[in-house]
Parts: structure tokens; C-alpha cells; sequence
């Protein structure tokens, strides 16, 4: 299992809200918590800003003028912003919660939000985003180190973990046993990895399977 990092003090919380005094209100509670805040009076504003891609999270107003929360949420998903978002809303309105719940917001709090419900989401919702972005960076990692295989070595990868024995591996690819376990080497010190147990569990790490061992 990845461990969650010891401190999420490094951070940030993004707020998206029309109403000034809710911006502000939030900024001093949200920085005294140690976080990193940065706010917007509209959600066309925050996407206009530079992607962030480390730990946060997007405090968002469900009723805004111009673009509402919900649609906003939309264009995340659809640029790739994967941070968590957690929705405030004076209203209550359980189709919109519903639907938001689905593209997978963390949740839907009513106005006045309850400061220490927020920041518990809160925490919640980072401490899992920064599980998301090791995994993430774990199996960009991967696929990189993979990408730089031979092509016999990719070849001899697919084999292995399918279960093959060497012998069978020189069999079928017309070489030696010898020259099978030079490129087996190769391979597990090209993953970092110290068995086959730990080489499939890369593999399938990034989806890189293959078919049935041989009999």
C-alpha cells in the first residue's frame, strides 16, 4: 500500500466563490491550517489559470454567475484536473449533488459551512489525492524504464511474466539459455525490481500483461 505523506502542510486549497466575504472568510481559515490558499471570484478565472499538478483541492461555489460549479467541474474532468473538489452551496439540491458525486467530487456541504466539517473533508481529500499522485508518479516511472527495453527484451519480459521458464523462452524466441538469462538480468535491473513476484507486480502496475504461461 502507498503511504500517505507525514505532512500535508505543502498543500493547496483553491476557492471558488462570487461572494467576497466568503473568499476572504475562507482564505484566513483555510492558511491557518498551514495550507497554501489561493482564491477566485469565478470559475472561468481559475481555469484560465496555469495547471498546478501537485496536492490540492478546489473549494467550489455551486451557484455562481456565468459559469456554476457544476459546469466547471465538467471542464476539469474534461482537461485532466484531477484534484478532489468539494462543493458549498446555500441550497440544497439533490440532483446536482448526485450528478457531481458521480464525476467524482468528494462532497457536497450546505452554507454556512461548518469550519470543522470543511477542513476534515478537507484533509480527508488531500491525504487521498497525494495517495493518487505517488501512484501516478510510480507508474509514469515505470512506463518510462519499460519504454526503454529493447525490443528483445520486451519480447523476453512478455514471456516471463506469462510464466515461461527460461528453456522455454530460448525455445521460443531461437536463442540460448544463457543468452535468455543476460536479457532477464537486464530486464529486472532495467524495472528495479529484485524477483519475478516484484517484476509482474510492476507489469501490472501499468497494465502490461500477458497472455496464458505455457504448459
Amino acid at each position: 500500500m502507498t503511504s500517505v505523506p507525514a505532512t500535508l502542510s505543502e498543500a493547496s486549497i483553491f476557492v471558488i466563490d462570487d461572494d467576497a466575504s466568503i473568499r476572504r472568510a475562507l482564505a484566513r481559515l483555510l492558511a491557518g491550517q498551514g495550507w497554501h490558499v489561493e482564491t477566485f471570484q469565478s470559475a472561468a478565472e481559475f481555469l484560465e489559470r496555469a495547471p498546478f499538478d501537485g496536492n490540492g483541492c478546489v473549494v467550489l461555489d455551486v451557484y455562481m454567475p456565468g459559469m456554476a460549479g457544476p459546469e466547471a467541474h465538467r471542464k476539469m474532468v474534461e482537461r485532466g484536473i484531477t484534484m478532489p473538489v468539494v462543493f458549498l452551496t446555500a441550497h440544497g439540491d439533490l440532483p446536482t449533488a448526485v450528478g457531481s458525486m458521480k464525476r467524482g467530487a468528494v462532497d457536497f456541504l450546505a452554507k454556512p459551512v461548518d469550519e470543522e466539517l470543511l477542513v476534515a473533508t478537507l484533509r480527508e481529500a488531500l491525504a487521498r489525492h497525494a495517495v493518487s499522485l505517488e501512484e501516478r508518479r510510480l507508474r509514469s516511472g515505470i512506463e518510462m524504464r519499460v519504454a526503454k527495453l529493447t525490443r528483445r527484451q520486451r519480447e523476453v519480459l512478455s514471456l516471463v511474466i506469462a510464466g515461461r521458464l527460461n528453456k522455454q523462452i530460448a525455445d521460443a524466441m531461437g536463442i540460448s539459455i544463457k543468452t535468455v538469462k543476460v536479457h532477464r538480468a537486464r530486464v529486472m535491473e532495467r524495472l528495479e525490481v529484485a524477483s519475478i513476484a516484484g517484476l509482474v507486480h510492476a507489469c501490472e502496475t501499468i497494465g502490461l500483461r500477458a497472455g496464458p504461461a505455457a504448459r
